[in-house]
């Protein structure tokens, strides 16, 4: 994988000349033999972990337009709430081909694709317009989303669900000492981890099934989640505090089986990229409502809020194991962190 990411980067210019070298029709003179070539209608086994968050929220604008799109010949089945699996158990059934799509969260399986690390460094993106004009629509956001192809997987689509925050039991985190020996429980996703140790918490690994118990019976004393999320699982019942710690973006991918996708009659491939990028387009503004009613849910179910001045970030990222992790991740996915920061601050100063 080194420098993987690096070389398609190079390579975007070679394959964007001979794109334009193609014509719109090259895909119409196909045999009938890809899937749908000749009408019948073809149905996509999607799997996705939830029902009621932001990754589903983009499958229901989805679904529909895929059908509208193909005339109503192409459909997608879907399977929410962990039908299929989990996310790392969805990403896997989608390589092997077991089902053909799979909505997930990238820090769960960045174990897997490593380059996906990336968007785990805590504090990279200060905001949502630099996660949309670089994380996803820059060269090297780009790149990794085409770098799925080397796990038999073809990357649709990226798209947020807000920042992560924490949210605590019996004690706020009113200073960055405060995160000392919390007991917080995290995806097994090892930047996570790392970066909680960093700033003096106790990091516990933990399935998702299993939080909202362990937050009841105090097992743990907080976790980290999008607003969103915070407000599907009812976690205002069992927890006090929300804590707009906002330390790492909370990102989502649409991938589908690469064989999959390219046996697809080239109707049915245009159909189904041109409907997830318009579900992403028009949800974006939906999506910021969403953690603005997601905010205000918690609230009027009892939760305090808890806000930062920029002192408190700064502290944070000058903690020298936060510094460390930068350089460790920048290391493990090939300097893809300094090059999302160039691009951050050449946008940053256009």
């Amino acid at each position: 994988m080194k420098k993987r990411v690096l070389a398609l980067l190079l390579a975007g210019a070679a394959v964007a000349s001979l794109a334009a070298c193609g014509s719109s029709d090259s895909g119409a003179s196909g045999s009938g033999s890809a899937a749908g070539g000749d009408g019948e209608v073809v149905e996509l086994v999607m799997g996705n972990v939830t029902s009621s968050s932001a990754k589903d929220a983009v499958t229901e604008v989805l679904i529909p337009k895929v059908e509208e799109y193909s005339n109503g010949t192409l459909k997608i089945v879907h399977f929410p709430d962990n039908q299929l699996g989990n996310d790392e158990q969805s990403f896997a059934m989608a390589q092997t081909g077991e089902c053909d799509i799979a909505v997930g969260s990238t820090s769960s399986v960045a174990t897997t694709y490593n380059d996906l690390y990336v968007y785990d460094v805590p504090y990279l993106f200060l905001n949502k317009q630099e996660v949309y004009d670089v994380g996803f629509n820059g060269e090297t956001g780009k790149a990794i989303l085409d770098g799925f192809s080397e796990y038999g997987l073809k990357g649709l689509a990226f798209w947020e669900n807000g920042f992560r925050n924490i949210t605590t039991t019996d004690k706020d985190i009113a200073t960055v000492a405060d995160l000392s020996g919390l007991k917080i429980r995290t995806m097994a996703n090892e930047i996570h981890l790392e970066a909680w140790k960093a700033m003096g918490a106790n990091p516990t690994p933990m399935a998702f099934g299993e939080l909202f118990t362990a937050l009841e019976t105090g097992t743990v004393d907080g976790q980290d989640n999008g607003m969103v999320t915070v407000v599907a699982q009812s976690f205002q019942e069992v927890q006090k505090y929300l804590n707009f710690t906002n330390h790492i973006l909370y990102l989502n991918q649409i991938i589908i089986n690469n064989d999959k996708f390219n046996s697809l009659d080239p109707l049915y491939q245009d159909a189904l990229t041109q409907a997830v990028e318009e579900a992403i387009a028009e949800l974006r503004p939906a999506l910021t409502e969403l953690d603005k009613s997601s905010k205000d849910t918690l609230a009027a179910g009892g939760m305090e809020m808890v806000e930062y001045a920029p002192e408190f970030y700064d502290e944070i990222l000058n903690l020298q194991g936060v510094q460390d992790l930068y350089t460790k991740i920048d290391g493990e996915v090939d300097g893809l962190g300094t090059i999302l920061q160039d691009e951050l601050a050449a946008v940053a100063g256009a």
